[in-house]
């Protein structure tokens, strides 16, 4: 005898469709920024030449040293607690590095994943949801996305050569406008390759008292200055409203996803609660390799970096001088102190910068457009271009400009 389960009227007899998962409101909400990660822009060419991102050479980066670090810690026996769990507020050998370097105390310095992390921890911790946030026109457009955490409301604000308008910020806040925190680079400015003056950042940190709202100083370029004179970032740090962010990205390498904060004393423990509930901390296995090769070998950041300043000062100068050379009187180009971008204006208004772009990568050469960085009225981005030359070789750097002149017709 077979027994089944009874049924009744009421039991179903097919199954349901299954409930599809929605994304949340903000998932849905994230976007790219337009022509940043955009395949179809790219030169389809194999032999293309890219002049997009700030990304380091890699001769100057520690490959040897880092290797050498990693057989000192294994052979002292430091491995295995490399691969456990550590502190949110990161190695406190690695925070006195820092902390000595930039002259500030060591309580006061956050260990992040890289400088994006850095600014989102900062967003989300000092940004509530809808505030206008100043930023600067041009703008890192990367940083947009950090904004949408929040879904914060822009206030453009014009760079000039010597960095953001304070002036023009001073105005509209003087006429009422109100902002959670204005964002800028302050140091070889991505994309305009300015340093924002003394002066200027003087006058910035004062508003920011004034009118209560927060500094986000995104210093990833400060090291690459290879001419001119430093600004200084004491002026920052001496201010209980200026996050300071900063990377070891340009310099040690962005695959090491290492960073950290110059937080004001009264916020580092809010930004330690919001990490504890994130990512809990970073890798412990990359802190002892970065700690160990910065503290046992005093003096080699500095002689490293020197290396790494001697190579960019060479390659700008090299593109600048291949721009004012096969392309006479096209651009107008301003040679820059450090960082890894040029960013040239056309001198002929009548030239379609589109069009411009798309012969420009059928000849095999991919750059920036100008026009990606625009966050408001007002600028002559959409004339420029942002060139990169960190990564590219001497020779990569004349025949893209080459290509780029054969797109002029």
């Amino acid at each position: 005898m077979t027994l089944t389960e009874p049924t009744t009227p009421d039991s179903p007899t097919t199954t349901p469709p299954p409930v599809p998962l929605v994304p949340s409101v903000l998932a849905q909400g994230l976007t790219v920024p337009k022509g940043f990660g955009d395949q179809s822009l790219l030169s389809p060419r194999p032999d293309a030449i890219r002049l997009l991102g700030g990304i380091p050479d890699p001769s100057a980066l520690p490959l040897a040293e880092l290797r050498e670090a990693l057989g000192e810690v294994w052979d002292a026996g430091g491995a295995a607690a490399s691969l456990q769990y550590s502190g949110s507020h990161g190695f406190e050998g690695l925070r006195g590095w820092i902390a000595e370097r930039e002259g500030v105390d060591p309580r006061r310095i956050l260990i992040t994943n890289g400088g994006m992390h850095g600014l989102s921890l900062t967003v989300q911790a000092l940004v509530e949801r809808g505030a206008v946030v100043a930023i600067d026109n041009p703008a890192y457009p990367l940083f947009l996305r950090t904004l949408e955490l929040v879904g914060a409301r822009t206030l453009p604000v014009p760079v000039e050569p010597d960095g953001l308008d304070v002036e023009h910020l001073a105005r509209r806040l003087a006429d009422g406008e109100r902002i959670a925190a204005v964002y800028t680079v302050p140091d070889f400015h991505n994309p305009t390759q300015g340093t924002l003056s003394a002066a200027k950042r003087a006058a910035l940190v004062e508003l920011a008292a004034r009118y209560g709202f927060v500094v986000i100083a995104d210093d990833p370029y400060r090291e690459l200055r290879f001419a001119g004179t430093d600004q200084g970032r004491r002026v920052f740090f001496d201010s209980e409203h200026v996050v300071h962010v900063n990377t070891f990205t340009k310099t040690l390498g962005p695959g090491l996803r290492l960073g950290w904060l110059v937080l004001p004393e009264h916020l580092v423990d809010v930004v330690l609660r919001l990490r504890n509930r994130q990512d809990s901390h970073s890798s412990t296995f990359v802190q002892t390799l970065v700690q160990h090769l910065l503290v046992t070998r005093p003096g080699w950041f500095d002689t490293t970096l020197g290396r790494a300043r001697e190579l960019y000062r060479h390659r700008a100068q090299l593109l600048v001088a291949e721009l004012r050379t096969q392309l006479p009187g096209r651009f107008e180009v301003t040679e820059p102190e450090g960082g890894f971008f040029l960013w040239p204006r056309l001198v002929d208004d009548s030239v379609d910068t589109a069009a411009l772009h798309k012969r420009a990568s059928a000849e095999g050469i991919d750059y920036q457009q100008g026009e990606f960085f625009i966050t408001g009225p007002g600028t002559d981005s959409a004339r420029r271009l942002r060139l990169a030359y960190g990564d590219r070789t001497d020779a990569e750097l004349r025949t893209a400009v080459g290509r780029l002149a054969r797109a002029f017709g």
